[in-house]
């Protein structure tokens, strides 16, 4: 099923064409690379060609395009070939524009389940804590791009002590998903201090982060970070690797320090177009995170957001990768794929493996595409049970699946 080959990491970047003369000391220094982005048009045309008609549609509109590239990850780009899957993530593309009525600005219905700014509140157990807008690279899948017309601005002090206060009289809260933009720009005192002060928090008893830095910028994951991180375990961080291409040995050692720290990896990749919407891609990339010791947690069906519409793919593309996946590697290979839905959450897709049910009967599709019968165990006779009183609804009877309508009148209409 999986015969077809898959692409190749690249064994040389073009560190050396693109930046010579900088020594290893400049390279490997995450302040160099950060200062040293990419951030305007001309700069980034002397790197990648771009056709005349391209270039000249991308100059009509630079002010909206919010480049940032570290020089490490554009050493990892092909500038021979247009269709390159990591110039996709980090070069500006004049399709962007072309799809402009296409999308919708807060895809995710994040500004509507904000109860203090920075704050999402959607779900009832967890809260995403967005501390920043700046990121290391500006992905030009990116969910928040709404944001990008702000500038590069941490939340300031009293911002996140109001979102810090919500969590606190929250109690339902348990799960916090430290996010941005990119935690991990915050300096090391604001990281530590929003840490410590989630940490004195008794209900909360997990911190995930969000962070792109090991894959775009892995200099950043410093002796000096990974230490102020260790201090507040445990806590999960969550990556965003999308093509095996990704996966270098500078990537592979900062995933490695952060797991000595103690504290696991997970990564959640964005399901794009020409980038990794093959069975053959996927599987690749999600073997070589296992062999870094990263574990392939979700893949996303890209969000609808407005300049990212060319980037994305038919969710049955998405069920088709899952199903070609399955079967052909371990199960710890295999992501969960989820579309995230405007203002609804997550909801996981996969494919359709029961074809016929009775009440004592299943009939089931392997991953061969064998029809095999599957015996239902009779229920137990029925006997007296304790009665376990819960604060969660699992009782309660399920709704009538309905349409959700959107309001006319609603500006994203």
């Amino acid at each position: 099923m999986l015969d077809a080959p898959a692409p190749e990491p690249l064994l040389q970047t073009n560190r050396n064409l693109f930046f010579p003369g900088v020594t290893d000391a400049q390279w490997n220094d995450w302040r160099w690379q950060y200062r040293n982005r990419v951030r305007d048009l001309s700069t980034l045309a002397k790197f990648i060609p771009f056709s005349k008609a391209e270039f000249e549609q991308l100059r009509l509109v630079e002010e909206q395009l919010h480049i940032g590239i570290p020089p490490y990850y554009l050493s990892l780009i092909d500038p021979s070939d247009p269709e390159d899957p990591v110039r996709k993530q980090a070069v500006p593309s004049a399709c962007e524009f072309t799809y402009r009525s296409v999308g919708i600005n807060d895809p995710l219905h994040e500004e509507g389940d904000m109860p203090v700014e920075g704050l999402v509140h959607k779900y009832p157990d967890r809260a995403l804590f967005i501390a920043t807008n700046m990121c290391p690279m500006y992905c030009r899948h990116c969910t928040r791009r709404r944001e990008w017309a702000d500038g590069e601005m941490p939340k300031s002090r009293p911002m996140l002590d109001a979102m810090l206060a919500y969590i606190r009289n929250t109690p339902q809260i348990r799960d916090v998903i430290f996010s941005g933009g990119d935690p991990l720009s915050l300096p090391l005192s604001v990281l530590d201090y929003c840490l410590t002060e989630l940490g004195k928090i008794p209900h909360v008893e997990i911190i995930r982060i969000g962070t792109r830095f090991p894959v775009v910028l892995p200099q950043r994951i410093s002796d000096e970070l990974v230490q102020v991180l260790s201090n507040h375990l445990p806590i999960w961080l969550n990556t965003h690797f999308n093509h095996p291409r990704e996966i270098t040995p500078e990537s592979a050692a900062a995933c490695m320090k952060i797991l000595k720290a103690g504290i696991p990896v997970n990564n959640q990749s964005v399901l794009l177009r020409g980038v990794n919407d093959t069975p053959e891609t996927m599987l690749k990339l999600c073997h070589g995170l296992l062999k870094i010791g990263v574990r392939p947690y979700y893949l996303f069906q890209c969000d609808p957001v407005i300049g990212a519409e060319h980037l994305r793919t038919s969710v049955w593309t998405g069920v088709e990768i899952i199903e070609k996946m399955r079967g052909w590697t371990s199960g710890l290979a295999i992501p969960t794929f989820v579309v995230d839905t405007e203002g609804g959450g997550k909801i996981p897709l996969g494919p359709n493996y029961l074809m016929y049910q009775t009440e004592d009967t299943l009939v089931l599709r392997n991953f061969q595409g064998r029809i095999l019968q599957y015996k239902n165990p009779a229920p137990l006779p029925s006997r007296r049970r304790r009665r376990v009183t819960s604060s969660l609804p699992f009782d309660a009877k399920p709704q009538r699946p309905r349409l959700v309508k959107r309001d006319k009148n609603s500006p994203e209409s």
